[in-house]
């Protein structure tokens, strides 16, 4: 019976944020209610609130839900072709729907809610930067990079254009684009020949 009891509150938790997802894509995040998800789902506010407390809280999980498979960075001894598939996924990702106009909302609600911002941060950002910043440390170790650079510092240089395009332009973070991003910065980064 507890197996049953599990399987439907899972169940119901996939039909609550599909009705999440599918509501924010069709009205917006602006205009997503608890209870026109309640509606859509066909269960009480209550049933929602129980497993989220706010609006902000169940809109994170439902986006957190879609597939973010293949974020991971590879070592392939290549630190530039490794940033560049990784960054083209995460582009190609965010480039369409559902997933772009979502993280954007996303992204705009955890400026004023700090639980989202928290769990935002704890969930998705936090695990993507050190994964990016293991590679980035096994190509310093490699010499594939400059042995006195800042490591976090070289995650923010990377990550802050396409976000800017992404989130205050609104530009399309193009293949081309990262590709002049990746020159334009290990050109600072690459390892400088010793002077006498």
């Amino acid at each position: 019976m507890t197996d049953h009891r599990a399987t439907r509150a899972n169940d119901r938790t996939e039909t609550i944020m599909r009705a999440t997802l599918d509501l924010a894509r069709e009205v917006g995040y602006a205009k997503l209610s608890i209870e026109a998800v309640a509606t859509r789902a066909g269960v009480g506010k209550h049933t929602i609130y129980r497993r989220w407390p706010s609006r902000g809280l169940l809109f994170l999980d439902a986006v957190l839900s879609l597939n973010t498979e293949g974020l991971d960075h590879p070592d392939t001894g290549d630190i530039v072709a490794d940033l560049r598939e990784v960054m083209t996924k995460a582009a190609d990702l965010l480039g369409r729907p559902p997933w772009g106009p979502l993280y954007q909302d996303l992204i705009g609600e955890a400026q004023h809610d700090p639980d989202v911002a928290a769990a935002l941060n704890r969930r998705f950002i936090e695990p993507q930067t050190a994964n990016t910043l293991t590679r980035l440390k096994a190509a310093k170790d490699q010499g594939q990079l400059a042995p006195d650079f800042d490591l976090d510092l070289a995650f923010e240089i990377l990550s802050g254009p396409l976000y800017y395009r992404f989130l205050i332009t609104q530009q399309p973070v193009t293949h081309d684009y990262i590709d002049r991003v990746l020159q334009a910065v290990f050109a600072g980064m690459s390892p400088r020949p010793q002077t006498r």
